[in-house]
């Protein structure tokens, strides 16, 4: 296949879980894809103010927030925050069950509480929870994502009495709560669409769970060596694990550098 766009899940994928960054190999494999005109996007869980910057690497696109909030640099290509009463709905649930949640919007990130789940959740992204008393107006306002601390036993009683709303987790201990039309799979038809591209023309790599609809998205989806079960289920590749440079070698291995 010609790959005319890539598509990067960050934590797990670019970054390493353990280390929490970027090695010198993957940096070189994506100034490489770019040096040979490559569309780079990022795809992840994380909203845009999270977002790494990767030394002498310019991503084009970024599908923030599980394809909830999409944009280039130039402007924005998809938008799709969850409904309102469905946040009112989701709050009451996770108070219901004594879970602290932090809500998202495209510039701020704010929560009413924390606790040892959504503290580590955001150590991932090398982020601190900030509680905040602008929380209440915070929820007024176009909330793309909701984050908190829980088990997949809660998701059921967490979604309960909502309409347009569904969870992506990529860890065991927390989820992000989303809306129902978004997720990676919306996100990279419609950033695909932006660029004219056929999926047969892009790649994806990711490792967790919230990365299935993006690989079976593209043309060719590519599973972390570390990635999760169910994503190797439905990959069509499986590279090496992030700590061992999988993305590059990958790419080496397919002519793409």
């Amino acid at each position: 296949m010609e790959v005319k766009i890539v598509f990067f899940d960050i934590d797990g994928t670019l970054v390493d879980m353990d280390r929490k960054e970027i090695s010198e190999k993957t940096l070189e494999a994506l100034r490489r894809l770019k040096e040979r005109n490559v569309i780079l996007c990022m795809a992840t869980g994380r909203g845009p103010l999270t977002l790494p910057h990767f030394d002498g690497v310019e991503f084009d696109a970024f599908l923030t927030f599980n394809g909830s909030y999409c944009y280039d640099r130039e402007q924005t290509i998809f938008s799709t925050p969850l409904p309102a009463e469905d946040v009112k709905t989701i709050l009451q649930n996770a108070a219901s069950i004594h879970r602290p949640v932090s809500i998202a919007t495209k510039d701020k990130m704010v929560a009413n509480g924390k606790d040892k789940d959504l503290i580590e959740y955001y150590s991932f992204a090398k982020c601190e929870v900030k509680v905040s008393d602008e929380f209440a107006e915070t929820v007024k306002g176009e909330v793309y994502q909701i984050m908190l601390g829980c088990r997949k036993t809660d998701y059921p009683l967490l979604l309960r009495g909502t309409r347009r709303a569904k969870i992506a987790a990529w860890w065991d201990r927390a989820a992000d709560i989303i809306p129902a039309n978004g997720g990676k799979g919306a996100g990279v038809r419609q950033i695909l669409s932006h660029y004219h591209l056929d999926r047969s023309s892009a790649l994806a790599f990711g490792d967790g769970d919230n990365d299935i609809e993006m690989l079976q998205a593209v043309g060719r989806g590519v599973a972390m060596g570390n990635a999760s079960e169910r994503l190797k289920a439905v990959a069509d590749d499986i590279c090496g694990h992030v700590a061992e440079d999988g993305v590059y070698h990958y790419c080496l291995s397919r002519g793409l550098l």
